[in-house]
Order: C-alpha cells, then sequence, then structure tokens
C-alpha cells in the first residue's frame, strides 16, 4: 500500500524553458514543497498552492527526513533542487535518510529521482561544446570532504587531461580555494587553456564569460558560478559575427608510445 510520494526534482539552472515537462508536472500535483528559500522562489504559484516549507542550504539531511515524513503521513512531496538533483544536490540525502532509516517508517513512501538541467550542461550550451570530449564535475566546497582530498582529485583530473567543471567554486568563507585549485590545473595546462564561467544561468542577471586561465580574474567568480576548464584539446575561437565559441574536439591525439 502506498502511504504517501516523495520526488526530488531538478528545476533546471533557473530558466522554466529548462525545466522539463516531468518535472513540472510533479510540481503541480505536489502538496508540499520542501527546499532551499532561492530554489523555492524558482517555483512558480500552483493552483491549488501547495504548502512550501523553506530551510537552509546547509540543512539537507534535515530537508531529506522531514520530506520523507511528510510523505509518510500521506502527503504528495516534492524536495526541490536546482540543477540536477543527483549532482551535488538533495536526492543524494534522501536515498541516504532511505539507507538510514532501516526501522521501516518509510515503507509505503512511493520514491522517485527526476532529473534536470545542470549547471555545466547549461553553461556549456551557452559557449558551444566544451564537454565535447571526457569530463568531469568537481566541487570545491570543504564542508562534507577534506580540502586534502580536492586537491588530490584536481591533481588527478588534471593528469588525466580532463575538462573540469568546478561547482561551489568560491565563498566568503572559502576566498582562497579557487585560487589554488587554479594553480594545480596550471601546472598541466597552457595559460591560454580556455575557461568559461557561466553565473546566474538562465536567470536574471545571467552572465557568460569566455576567458583563459592564465587571464582569469577571481573577483569574476562567486558561488553562483560554475567554472569550466578546458583540457589540452579545448578551443576557443570568434566567429564572423564577432560570437565567441568554446569546444572540445571529440578526436584526441594519439598518446606518445
Amino acid at each position: 500500500m502506498i502511504l504517501g510520494r516523495l520526488a526530488v526534482v531538478g528545476l533546471g539552472p533557473g530558466s522554466a524553458v529548462w525545466r522539463t515537462p516531468e518535472a513540472s508536472a510533479r510540481l503541480a500535483g505536489a502538496t508540499d514543497l520542501v527546499g532551499y528559500g532561492p530554489y523555492l522562489a524558482l517555483v512558480p504559484e500552483l493552483t491549488p498552492p501547495p504548502v512550501r516549507h523553506e530551510f537552509d542550504n546547509r540543512e539537507e539531511a534535515t530537508r531529506a527526513q522531514f520530506g520523507l515524513d511528510l510523505a509518510a503521513r500521506g502527503r504528495d512531496v516534492v524536495v526541490v533542487s536546482s540543477g540536477d538533483p543527483g549532482i551535488f544536490a538533495m536526492a543524494t540525502a534522501v536515498v541516504e535518510e532511505l539507507h538510514r532509516a532501516d526501522d521501516g517508517r518509510y515503507r509505503g513512501v512511493e520514491v522517485s529521482i527526476v532529473p534536470g538541467v545542470t549547471a555545466a550542461s547549461a553553461a556549456a550550451a551557452r559557449v558551444g561544446a566544451p564537454l565535447g570530449h571526457d569530463f568531469c564535475c568537481l566541487s570545491l566546497s570543504d564542508v562534507l570532504k577534506p580540502w586534502a582530498v580536492v586537491e588530490q582529485r584536481l591533481e588527478a583530473v588534471a593528469g588525466a587531461d580532463l575538462v573540469v567543471a568546478l561547482y561551489n567554486p568560491i565563498s566568503r568563507h572559502r576566498p582562497w580555494q579557487l585560487g589554488r585549485a587554479m594553480e594545480i590545473l596550471g601546472g598541466y595546462r597552457s595559460p591560454s587553456t580556455p575557461v568559461v564561467l557561466g553565473r546566474d544561468l538562465g536567470r536574471t542577471g545571467e552572465a557568460v564569460q569566455v576567458t583563459t586561465l592564465g587571464a582569469l580574474d577571481i573577483a569574476d567568480v562567486d558561488m553562483r558560478t560554475v567554472v569550466m576548464v578546458g583540457s589540452s584539446t579545448t578551443r576557443a575561437f570568434k566567429d564572423v559575427d564577432g560570437h565567441t565559441w568554446v569546444y572540445t574536439p571529440r578526436a584526441y591525439p594519439e598518446a606518445p608510445s
């Protein structure tokens, strides 16, 4: 017997045109919306209006448990995430809470994950195809993992010559870490390597900038920016209309024997 439902829904980067029909339908049927305040604000007024439960950004486990508890009481719950909920977002928190709750309290709750367009995909689409070859996404936040692990992964990514999309690149509490990340990547990349900055994608005030590893100004980056650093094969050029395009060819040079 199904008691209630909970869906973790990816809203996309911001614009409703990047929201999947499945996500919109799930939002429209919800009795309750659970999420971080600025993400809840991305959801338009709905009829009938669901109850909105606003939480602080760092209360991920609390949000997950609260949403599951509501669903166990028969509610139709949507936990909202920006971008894709499975990438540095709420899907992990909800599934982790399910794993932790081995006492059967959520038996009968129907849980689903509704994917969304992530920030890296949105930023890439604005400039062409920087993710056209192998790439990875890496969060620079050390709230949930040690900074030593971040540095270890940066070294591995740089040594493997992957394009890297950096999430959570800088904050008031972490003003130096992006500079350190660029220092590590710069040990493996040319200063001319293209770098794409995508801020507030799909929202009012969207800004997309193409620069290089050598010319990057850390002051142009904040927590609402995704930073994409190219590989050794990533290229940037201006077309005849002056538009800057960035792409990473799908063909890769042969490795030295």
